[in-house]
């Protein structure tokens, strides 16, 4: 199906989904940095202090995640954007009104839990149930707007902060998501997509439907598992520290700003790039292979001084998020079905927000204790290139599980 024909015949949805994961920035690590200065300023915070506060924070959020999350399998997407886009906005304000730690915590505690948790989980959860053969496809479309995002929040955030203040940037935030995403997101989504909750095609054989409990049972999902949670891992510690890199780099703070771009737009390329692929091949045949870009972006940033360097990484990074963003929309609903998919994204989500939190946290420990930033990063990209081998087993196997119906994937469903 061409992409334009795709597009006509299913704009409402995609473009729900895209706005979903456009204003999930509110929660995500890149745009909350972007005030960590002035926080780490008004409270006498130092980089491990701030990133200890963001861990419990974050961590918070990813064990409430597993259980607000799974109401999108008893109510409608509309009605969960109805539930979440306020409380996010809320978020927004006592971001800007914290007088205390505590009122910090919980701020970032609600804007994790509601941006980067339940926006993106609303997204990718749509698009798992809603599309089949096109998954790949409608996956890719949604997730780049999160990219999106960090190629114009940034710069956004930064000439607005110079007007009225980091504080009132986060006012401008919620007034935006109250009056701008949630009627948006809304009257885009109201209509949910036929079928509404599971491809069904006579030439394709039925996936079996795994109950949570049953995938947390799966060996194959844990192993699974250590692979996805590299990216946000590795990326959230690198933007949550980008500040110090490039203090230690000799950057100038422009260098990391502009390297943004370059990342969002390899991200934007290559998620496009992955939805065909999966639609083609299936996400478990690709599994192997989105973590190559991104061990090869660790061992750069780790080994040179130059502004190459961070141009490189981010670049590198890209072509590993646009795979990862598409593949982690596509992967599940191919491994254990939709009937369930709400309550098991959610449970994948947490973890992936709980790798998020430990990222900032455990690397400003290791930097107040005087360990090398680059030899952490360095250890990263070593992972990445054990977990390489690990998701080549995990795609064999899960193929010899379901042989035939991953034989047939993208080719035979047309809904």
């Amino acid at each position: 199906m061409p992409i334009l024909h795709f597009l006509r015949d299913n704009a409402r949805w995609i473009a729900g989904g895209f706005l979903l994961t456009f204003f999930s920035s509110f929660g995500q690590t890149y745009f909350i940095s972007l005030s960590a200065g002035d926080i780490r300023a008004e409270y006498g915070l130092s980089h491990g202090g701030f990133g200890t506060l963001y861990m419990i924070a974050t961590l918070a959020s990813a064990a409430t995640l597993p259980q607000i999350g799974k109401v999108i399998d008893r109510i409608s997407v509309s009605a969960t954007v109805l539930l979440a886009a306020p409380i996010l906005a809320l978020a927004c304000v006592l971001m800007a009104w914290s007088t205390s730690l505590v009122l910090l915590v919980l701020a970032i505690y609600l804007l994790r839990l509601f941006g980067q948790g339940m926006f993106s989980h609303i997204a990718f959860t749509a698009m798992g149930r809603w599309f089949a053969a096109q998954r790949g496809r409608a996956v890719s479309l949604s997730a780049i707007g999160v990219n999106v995002g960090e190629a114009l929040f940034p710069i956004s955030f930064v000439g607005v902060a110079a007007l009225i203040g980091w504080r009132g940037s986060w006012l401008l935030a919620a007034a935006v998501l109250m009056l701008v995403a949630l009627p948006a997101i809304y009257a885009l989504l109201k209509v949910e997509r036929t079928p509404q909750s599971v491809a069904v095609d006579p030439n394709v054989p039925a996936a079996r439907e795994w109950t949570r409990g049953e995938v947390v049972r799966d060996p194959l999902f844990w192993a699974a598992l250590m692979g996805v949670l590299a990216p946000p891992f590795i990326g959230t510690t690198v933007f949550f520290h980008q500040v110090y890199l490039s203090e230690l780099r000799g950057w100038e703070p422009s260098v990391f700003a502009a390297s943004f771009a370059i990342m969002s737009a390899m991200t934007i390329l290559f998620a496009l790039i992955a939805g065909q692929l999966i639609d083609r091949f299936s996400a478990i045949r690709i599994l192997p292979s989105f973590l190559v870009p991104l061990s090869l972006s660790c061992f750069v940033l780790a080994s040179t001084d130059a502004a190459w360097g961070a141009y490189a990484f981010m670049a590198l990074m890209g072509v590993s998020y646009g795979f990862s963003s598409t593949l982690f929309g596509a992967l599940w609903p191919e491994l254990y079905g939709t009937k369930h998919l709400g309550g098991i994204r959610s449970l994948i989500v947490a973890f992936m927000v709980f790798a998020t939190a430990m990222g900032p946290g455990l690397t400003g420990a290791l930097i107040d204790w005087g360990v090398s930033y680059p030899g952490q990063i360095a250890a990263m990209g070593v992972y990445c290139v054990v977990m390489i081998g690990i998701m080549t087993l995990v795609s064999r196997r899960a193929l010899l599980r379901r042989p035939q119906a991953i034989q047939q994937a993208g080719v035979a469903a047309k809904v």
